[in-house]
């Protein structure tokens, strides 16, 4: 491998350095950035950031795409260490982890989950890696279809719903029943609205023992999506 030239390197410092005072602003100012402030937060000359991101929106989404692939690895990794043929037991680490992720990054987490930026439209390159936590749970639902050890709901969904789920399934590329498919999405969905409720405040008062809450919850959606 070649190594990177001087050049190079001083550019990837200052776009890692740009994104960790762009940080900060999210933080501090919420996620409508303003580049000028972030360059004078570096001692540059508001001209000069436009080097390294020529939009607002440029920076937006490298700021999105590293949060989702930072929740993303956290989810896979407590998956993978857990025991795999423990279907509950992965939901409520991938659960947790998402969760902790969150507590621990809760400006990326609202840039992610949070109100929608004005005038941001997420691009397409930010898909793929919005798709890495849910992704997480169709797996645990295709491994413990493949091995007999969950049995898909005996329902019928209404229409258009199932041939909406049915087509979502086509995409992904795994064949899950629709009825299951529309569980796990129910369980997913819930999860993201209970780490949205605590992280913003809307069940701090009524809930201060919120780790036992939460893995009460968890248990809940499992036993929803139907996991042993």
């Amino acid at each position: 491998m070649v190594a990177p030239s001087f050049r190079a390197r001083v550019r990837a410092g200052m776009i890692d350095e740009i994104k960790a005072v762009a940080r900060r602003h999210l933080a501090s100012d919420g996620a409508d950035l303003s580049l000028r402030a972030v360059a004078r937060d570096m001692g540059m000359v508001s001209s000069a950031i436009y080097r390294y991101f020529p939009s607002r929106d440029d920076l937006l989404t490298a700021l999105i795409l590293e949060a989702y692939d930072a929740l993303g690895d956290a989810v896979e990794a407590a998956d993978a260490a857990a025991d795999q043929a423990d279907l509950r037991g992965r939901w409520l680490a991938a659960g947790r982890a998402a969760r902790a992720w969150a507590l621990a990054h809760p400006a990326e987490y609202a840039l992610l989950y949070g109100s929608p930026v004005p005038g941001y439209a997420a691009p397409d390159d930010t898909v793929a890696p919005a798709q890495r936590p849910p992704m997480t749970l169709i797996g645990i639902l295709r491994d413990g279809l493949s091995t007999g050890r969950l049995a898909p709901p005996d329902e019928d969904l209404p229409e258009p719903l199932r041939a909406d789920v049915a087509e979502l399934v086509d995409q992904i590329g795994m064949a899950l029943p629709p009825a299951l498919m529309a569980r796990g999405m129910a369980g997913w969905t819930q999860l993201f609205g209970l780490i949205s409720f605590e992280l913003f405040g809307r069940i701090n008062r009524a809930l201060p023992h919120r780790d036992e809450y939460f893995d009460h919850q968890l248990a809940l959606m499992a036993d929803l999506i139907g996991l042993p």
